[in-house]
Formats: structure tokens, C-alpha cells, sequence
């Protein structure tokens, strides 16, 4: 009887591994991608190729899709309407999304001017002293359409640099790009289709279409969101007061998402 038994465990292990051996050599046709037989990977396809993602564990049902090939693209999550709640979810979809930091702070330079860092320094007053806290502004985008915007804060400047360029994955969003300056005429996505605007606090951002060749026409700062955006042209107008670089940042961010507003 114990010999029996023990036959039986052995034909169902061997049954098992037979069944994981078809399941692995099934995802290696879908995939295009050699496993051999006995190998369960973890990551299945495009996401296994990228090694750092091999100890993801995903929280949200939206993450575990992207892991496991059933969402391909991030157009299809913006389209969905659904929100991510997972930075890794943009780096698995977007690997080759870019960063910047929004000049918002500032300190004492030589000769009694201002001179701008990317870290905003604060200090509250407690019993025991001072305590600092580092806030940090960051935009990320792939030049390709896809734009976001955060900021963040945290004890140490890079904690709050990386803080914020998580969040701002989380908040991307998809743009509209094309041509719409009657001195080019071409059908390209250089630029923008129309005019727009937006606005944060008391500034006031208003991005105009412009021809091919022209450039970004706006401050440093603003241009950083609409290269990262892909926006290779365009006649910038500021209104307010635009030393707040947080609010000058937002509407900007703000006047690119309301080109969807014809379209509502």
C-alpha cells in the first residue's frame, strides 16, 4: 500500500510539471520568446525583459493586468478613465518617460540677488528648534504627448525628488498635438491645433500655435513641460505673477489639458 501510494505522488508530481511545461511552452509562442521546459517565469513577455520589474509585486488589479501582458499600452488606462495608483505601472508601459525639475526655490546669491534651486526649503518653529522640510516640483513626460506634473515633500531633497517624480507618473496625461498656425499650414504635430489657456492662483497661461522652425517662445521653466509634452513650437503668454513657479507650472499644465475641451 505505501508503495502504491508513494507511485501515485510520483505520477502526479510528474503530471504537474508536464502541465507547467505546456503552460510555459504555450506563453512562449504567444510571446515569441524561447523558455525551456521547466521554467515558470515570473514576468511573462515585454516585462520580462526588464529585469527590474522581476520583484514588482503589484497592489491594484490594474498593475497585475500590465505585469501579466493583459494591458499594452497606457492609452488604454487614460482612455479607460480608470486612475493609476502605481508609478510602476508607467514605467513598465512608458520605459522611456524623462524628468525635470521646476526651478521653485530660492536662495541668497552673490550679490544680493536670488538664485534658483530646485528644492523649496520650509522651516516650522518647535519646542526643540527648527525643523526643515525639503518640497520638490517635478514634471515627467516622454516627448511623445504624454505630460504629467506633481510636487512633494519630505525631510531630505532627494526623498522629495523622488517622491514627487512618483506621483507625477501617476498623474500623466495624453495631450493634443498638431498644427494649427495659418503661417506653416503643414499636418504635423510640432505644435498645437489651437489656442488654449489655463490658469492657477493669480497666473494666467496662454499657449498660441506657431510655425515650424519658430521654437518655444516662453520662459525656461514652462518650456520644460512642453518639450517633455513634444511641443516644438509655440508662442507662449504669461499673465500674473509668475515668480510663483508652482502656479505658473500648473497653468501651464492646466491650458495643455484643456485642448480636450472642444471635445466634451
Amino acid at each position: 500500500m505505501v508503495e502504491e501510494k508513494s507511485e501515485k505522488n510520483v505520477e502526479e508530481v510528474n503530471v504537474k510539471k508536464v502541465e507547467e511545461d505546456v503552460k510555459t511552452e504555450k506563453r512562449a509562442e504567444e510571446t515569441g520568446k524561447v523558455i525551456k521546459p521547466g521554467e515558470t517565469p515570473t514576468v511573462v513577455g515585454k516585462a520580462e525583459e526588464r529585469r527590474e520589474f522581476m520583484g514588482w509585486k503589484p497592489k491594484t488589479k490594474m498593475g497585475r493586468d500590465v505585469l501579466e501582458g493583459k494591458i499594452k499600452s497606457i492609452d488604454e488606462i487614460l482612455n479607460s478613465g480608470k486612475r493609476i495608483m502605481e508609478s510602476e505601472i508607467v514605467d513598465m508601459l512608458v520605459p522611456d518617460l524623462k524628468s525635470e525639475l521646476i526651478l521653485i526655490g530660492g536662495r541668497s546669491g552673490k550679490g544680493g540677488g536670488i538664485k534658483r534651486i530646485p528644492v523649496k526649503i520650509t522651516a516650522t518653529m518647535h519646542r526643540s528648534g527648527r525643523r526643515f522640510k525639503m518640497n520638490a516640483f517635478v514634471a515627467v513626460g516622454d516627448g511623445n504627448g504624454l505630460i504629467g506634473i506633481s510636487k512633494a515633500s519630505s525631510l531630505e531633497s532627494r526623498g522629495a525628488i523622488e517622491k514627487a517624480i512618483g506621483k507625477a507618473k501617476m498623474n500623466v496625461i495624453r495631450i493634443k498635438r498638431g498644427c494649427g498656425s495659418w503661417e506653416c499650414g503643414c499636418d504635423g504635430d510640432h505644435s498645437i491645433p489651437y489656442k488654449t489657456e489655463g490658469k492657477s492662483g493669480s497666473v494666467r497661461v496662454v499657449i498660441m500655435p506657431a510655425p515650424k522652425g519658430l521654437g518655444l517662445a516662453a520662459d525656461d521653466e514652462t518650456k520644460k513641460i512642453l518639450r517633455l509634452a513634444g511641443i516644438k513650437d509655440a508662442w507662449v503668454n504669461t499673465y500674473g505673477n509668475t515668480g510663483m513657479r508652482l502656479n505658473l507650472i500648473q497653468a501651464g499644465f492646466n491650458a495643455l489639458k484643456n485642448l480636450y475641451i472642444y471635445e466634451r
